[in-house]
């Protein structure tokens, strides 16, 4: 860093006679110590060491401002600019007197909101300090910006864009900021009573009647104190006491509203205010403790997003108010909206079919089971045209100012968190099921592309299977299937088969099958960015080892093979692998968003298909299987063909496998209906799972749903 040192020219003056006193002297204290001095100082504030810039100060100043108030000062500068870093530039160095000198330097500041800027022109003043008789930084508030030496302040004024809407794949608003609150501010000088209106207020506005205080004490008498918001209804009770009590002023102001709330609640999430560990992050953003923002799905995944950035102008004002200088400026990013691949009409149509489905088995299997998920996804693409977790809640209940009431939501919270069918639980991201016998269908594609088993491997169910002393297990049909061969066993579901097929492998290498289950994205995450999801278990011998202290056995094998025992899977997961059974192999990300933009602007940003991976078999495997699913819904023998039998769908063709899962949980407990398909068979679009939680055979529970889900898609019955 270049310096120039320098004493300031004297005045011209007449000459007066040489005397003793008037002989040119040596100063003392060098410059090059002041210089030494001013830059140790800067240096430590480019460090953010307020500690040592402290220990640099005049012993007077010391006096004058306390090491608190000094570190208060800063702190309360830089988080107002948003400060991140900062560096400076000397530029002149010379002595007033004897005893005093001058640093000339400027600062550019690094800021979040800014942007980076300059302050130039600065001067900070050093003089001999005797305590230490060395060079100290004669140092006042005006060392942080000039203007506060006499009691100018920092401020920032902050321009936020509006929250934007979400819609969905047809242009339908989900969300958007056209809910009303009621912004409270009043002027300071003009409350008539300050401890009677802190009485009305805090409980108006739910703050804590300290933060308030807060607020009041570090104002100035004529400033507008912005004191909170509240809902309508509270305005519409409270409005008077205020205005008496406060001088309190009110305008309307938008906020968060779901325009159907129950229709997809654990896709859109919920906003809310931050927390306290997120307002730091939240402050440096531009944003305050009032500020609404994303707290889950895609309120929280896309919220940098949906609120865009701040704009911001950074003042120096008198304590009046007065702006004396504008520091900088910063223009605001806007909001940009979402656009779903979510199909409103089709999501609600899935919710009302569940819903019709538990009402007709109210004295059934209703009054057991719990919940049920219902996924669509594009079979090309990974984009979801539907995700649907029954049951389901209302969004609108967890706003800060949701239309009803705050008091109404929460109870309507209380009684939803001690509901015990969890309707928060996202079923399809984070439910976690045995599969039963969807699970064959890997099973089917492992055994004949590894090899172990011939594309026409036949065998003989006779409804019973029997292996190594006496280990018997029988199938869910007693007189069994006849001999049958690798399609034909999936299209009947002939356990005893798959048993077969399982112990094959498990004797070549008991690693197969579960790296096979891993490899087609079970046991994993699925890749969805935008939703929290579980990624489940596939037990394999490694992990029964470590985590059971046990050996892997024949019936592990067995049971894996029919998708029972520690399997544990998610709905996307299977929808995601039939998917790929129906596109050739290709294992695509599954999206929520189709586009990001402003509405009548070019999008930022459009679904491009991810394929993460693809799977490549041998010849005829892929078309085995398919074959042996799309028998399931028009082959006699097909275990859901009486479901679909009289349906549209056999014009186009629906491929699919029922499952039916043994819950664990309890001996007592009714099996998880499964029923995984894609459609049309030629040319496949979609692929759709649905489970429906202890309701007995997938057949006749899960299929019947994805028979009418399928009937309204393609043909709008």
């Amino acid at each position: 860093m270049l310096l120039l040192a320098a004493c300031r020219p004297a005045q011209p003056a007449a000459e007066p006679l040489p005397t003793l006193a008037s002989l040119p002297r040596t100063p003392a204290f060098s410059l090059d110590n002041a210089q030494r001095t001013a830059l140790a100082f800067m240096e430590a504030w480019k460090a953010g060491d307020l500690e040592t810039m402290y220990s640099l100060l005049a012993f007077t100043s010391r006096e004058a401002t306390p090491f608190e108030r000094f570190a208060s000062l800063y702190q309360e500068a830089g988080d107002t600019m948003t400060l991140q870093s900062l560096d400076y530039t000397g530029t002149t160095l010379y002595r007033e007197r004897d005893d005093s000198a001058i640093f000339g330097y400027e600062v550019t500041f690094d800021t979040n909101l800014l942007g980076t800027f300059s302050d130039t022109n600065r001067e900070l003043h050093l003089v001999v300090d005797s305590a230490v008789d060395d060079w100290r930084v004669n140092w006042s508030a005006g060392d942080i910006f000039p203007e506060m030496r006499a009691g100018g302040q920092l401020r920032l004024v902050l321009s936020r864009p509006s929250r934007a809407n979400i819609y969905d794949l047809h242009d339908q608003i989900l969300a958007d900021q056209n809910g009303r609150i009621v912004a409270v501010s009043a002027v300071k000088q003009e409350i008539p009573n300050w401890e009677a209106c802190l009485g009305f207020l805090a409980p108006a506005v739910q703050k804590d009647a300290a933060v308030l205080q807060t607020i009041y004490d570090e104002s100035d008498s004529d400033w507008l104190l912005a004191l909170g918001t509240i809902e309508p209804a509270t305005w519409e009770q409270s409005h008077t006491q205020l205005e008496e009590a406060c001088a309190a002023r009110f305008t309307s102001q938008a906020t968060r509203r779901y325009i159907n709330g129950l229709v997809a609640p654990h896709i859109l999430g919920t906003v809310g205010y931050p927390t306290e560990d997120e307002l730091p992050e939240v402050l440096a953003a531009g944003f305050n403790q009032d500020s609404i923002l994303g707290q889950s799905g895609i309120e929280a995944s896309w919220d940098e997003t949906l609120r865009g950035t701040p704009g911001a102008s950074l003042q120096l004002v008198s304590q009046r108010g007065e702006v004396l200088r504008e520091l900088a400026r910063s223009a605001p990013q806007p909001s940009e909206s979402v656009w779903l691949t979510i199909d409103t009409d089709l999501q609600a149509e899935i919710e009302r079919i569940l819903a019709s489905a538990y009402v007709q088995a109210a004295e059934g299997w209703g009054k057991e089971s719990k919940g049920a998920a219902a996924v669509m996804m594009d079979v090309h693409t990974g984009a979801i045209l539907a995700m649907v977790s029954y049951p389901a809640f209302d969004n609108n209940i967890f706003a800060p100012f949701p239309q009803g009431g705050r008091q109404a939501a929460d109870q309507l919270i209380a009684a939803m968190q001690e509901d015990p069918r969890r309707p928060q639980l996202n079923r399809v991201t984070q439910g976690l099921y045995p599969l039963g016998s969807v699970m064959k269908t890997v099973g089917a594609v492992a055994a004949a592309d590894s090899g172990v088993y011939a594309l026409d491997q036949r065998y003989t169910c006779t409804g019973i299977w029997a292996r190594e002393e006496n280990f018997v297990r029988t199938d869910w049909k007693p007189d069994g299937h006849g001999t049958v061969n690798l399609s034909q066993a999936l299209t009947q579901s002939c356990n005893p088969y798959f048993w077969e097929l399982s112990y094959q492998m498990n004797l070549v290498d008991p690693e197969t099958l579960p790296d096979y289950m891993h490899r087609f994205g079970f046991g994993e995450p699925t890749g969805l960015t935008d939703l929290q999801e579980s990624p489940g278990l596939i037990p394999d011998p490694e992990w029964k080892q470590v985590n059971l202290g046990l050996p892997w056995t024949l019936s592990d094998a067995a049971n894996i093979v029919i998708g029972q025992g520690e399997v544990q899977v998610t709905p996307l997961q299977v929808v995601r692998w039939f998917g790929a059974l129906a596109n050739g192999g290709t294992f695509y990300r599954p999206q929520l968003v189709q586009k990001v933009g402003i509405l009548g602007e070019a999008p930022s940003y459009t679904l491009q298909a991810d394929a993460m991976a693809r799977v490549t078999l041998h010849d005829g495997v892929l078309d085995t299987v398919r074959e042996g699913l799309c028998n399931v819904t028009t082959a006699r023998s097909g275990t859901a063909e009486y479901q679909f039998r009289n349906s549209p769908l056999q014009t186009i063709g629906v491929c699919g496998k029922t499952g039916t899962a043994q819950d664990g949980s309890r001996a007592d407990a009714n099996s998880h209906a499964w029923f995984a398909a894609y459609a049309p068979r030629e040319n496949p679009q979609v692929a759709i799972v649905v489970i429906v939680e202890n309701s007995g055979e997938g057949s006749e529970v899960a299929a019947p749903i994805v028979r009418d889900i399928l009937e309204y898609y393609f043909f709008g019955r």
